[in-house]
């Protein structure tokens, strides 16, 4: 019988948090979720935080659990999260604040300012990276021209994901693909870029060491095993950016020509190419190239995604009407075809409030009808995205120069099967949707390969294929949804 080596996955997304257990064997990877937790935004004196320590003590809090579940026999545990937000820490090892949520209106008129101060396309030249208001490199800007009493302080910058690891094993780092969503790094060298830095006046001294996915990078504190009842158990930089784990788990096949999209709050669609693409291309389409696993790039797109259907279900929700996901997808499945059309990456639908009426705000001001049902509200939202990756992956096409045979969608957002099939009709490709926890799977693949349990990224892959469900769409009603698109580049 093939040996089966259990590892600790800590999953932490914008809406909850989840530690997991991964047993892999030589074909089989069992997943067992342990402990799940809420996750959002805190209001400290008018801004967006997160409440870094509630967060801590639930990961602490699961892996007890876990280890307890997995009789102490554990080899390795390795957290991802999402990408840009950081804490600063102080000479003394202390996190100074609670680090600020990507949502907060500090970066607003940031990007414009660092434009100024250096160019725009100098920016993108030096790191490759999309321009979202809500990168890294904007962030640290308004921190710095708003005279920040942290920042003065700080003598270290972690990002999120390796904060946590941090705090439970004490060592400073940055991981590499984490690292990358920045915009501060120079993504055809994998090193900090001294150009951006100098070129923003931002500190190049409380950058960290940059390690690859797949290091261990130590063990357990005697102070966490001391509190949590554990043995030293290694602790290890997966990718630590959990779209870069959810790409690390998609099943594709090789030699077959492949995107992926990661669904779930965002939607982030893109290829794995061996290096970074910078050009007259990638820059007009705004692409970013983001740290992968295994010494791959993730050539994407930042898609809004699923955001404006949970915040109108939380606004809905406040106002006493309870909808389930499922029951909000069969609204939308009765509603009219193609009655709306929105820009779903519009800035009016970024921030958290109550997006039904920012979308017929933003319908009125496009000359366009309101919407008063439900189930028309989620259905334009839906198509309207649907309609948004066919654009994407057009343009993924023209920049990798290569045609896509098929789209893996990996995530939560896998369980919205009207999506799915929406996105099938939009784009009219083949989609191949699994596994739901792609992330927490990505996570313990690395750590896999890290322990040399495994040996490669397509073995892992090969045993995604061989553990999880997966579900295929073919497109449907293409000429109506081709005369829809055309209609959206007009």
């Amino acid at each position: 019988m093939a040996q089966v080596e259990k590892y600790i996955a800590v999953d932490l997304g914008a809406e909850s948090g989840r530690v997991m257990i991964g047993s892999i064997s030589a074909d089989k990877l069992v997943l067992e979720e342990i402990h799940r937790f809420g996750n959002g935004p805190v209001e400290e004196d008018g801004t967006l935080r997160w409440d870094f320590n509630g967060l801590l003590s639930e990961i602490k809090t699961g892996i007890g659990k876990a280890v307890q579940a997995a009789g102490g026999q554990v080899h390795g545990i390795g957290i991802d999260s999402w990408g840009v937000d950081f804490g600063l820490l102080g000479a003394d090892g202390k996190l100074l604040e609670n680090p600020y949520h990507y949502r907060d209106s500090q970066t607003e008129g940031m990007r414009e300012k660092a434009f100024e101060m250096m160019g725009k396309r100098a920016i993108y030249d030096n790191t490759g990276i999309q321009f979202m208001v809500l990168n890294s490199v904007y962030q640290l800007l308004a921190m710095r021209l708003n005279n920040s009493a942290a920042l003065a302080k700080a003598a270290h910058l972690v990002f999120v994901g390796d904060l946590f690891t941090y705090f439970l094993c004490g060592e400073i780092f940055a991981e590499y693909s984490l690292a990358s969503t920045s915009q501060f790094m120079d993504m055809q060298t994998g090193q900090w870029s001294k150009a951006v830095l100098d070129g923003l006046s931002l500190p190049a001294d409380i950058m960290p060491k940059i390690v690859a996915p797949g290091t261990v990078v130590g063990c357990l504190s005697d102070e966490i095993q001391s509190e949590l009842g554990c043995g030293a158990i290694p602790v290890i930089a997966v990718g630590s950016h959990d779209t870069a784990s959810a790409v690390a788990a998609v099943p594709a096949v090789e030699n077959t020509s492949w995107a992926y999209l990661s669904s779930g709050t965002w939607s982030l669609m893109g290829v794995e190419i061996p290096r970074a693409i910078v050009n007259d291309k990638t820059f007009k389409y705004e692409f970013t190239n983001e740290g992968g696993v295994e010494k791959t790039i993730r050539l994407l797109k930042n898609i809004m995604g699923l955001w404006p259907i949970q915040e109108c279900r939380r606004q809905w929700q406040r106002e006493g009407a309870e909808l389930s996901y499922g029951e909000m997808a069969a609204l939308a499945e009765k509603a009219k075809p193609f009655a709306r059309r929105i820009n779903v990456d519009d800035g009016a639908f970024l921030a958290p409030g109550d997006m039904p009426k920012r979308i017929n705000e933003y319908l009125v001001r496009t000359g366009q009808e309101p919407i008063d049902d439900k189930g028309q509200m989620i259905r334009t939202i839906l198509e309207n995205l649907a309609l948004k990756y066919r654009a994407i992956l057009e343009a993924i096409e023209d920049v990798s120069e290569n045609e896509i045979e098929v789209m893996h969608i990996v995530g939560g957002g896998i369980q919205n099967e009207l999506l799915c099939q929406f996105t099938a009709n939009a784009i009219g490709k083949k989609v191949v949707t699994g596994p739901i926890e792609a992330t927490a799977s990505g996570n313990i693949l690395m750590q896999a390969i890290a322990t040399g349990q495994i040996k490669s990224l397509a073995e892992g892959r090969d045993i995604v294929r061989n553990s999880f469900e997966l579900k295929e769409y073919g497109p449907q009603d293409t000429a109506a949804w081709r005369e829809q698109y055309q209609a959206t580049r007009k």
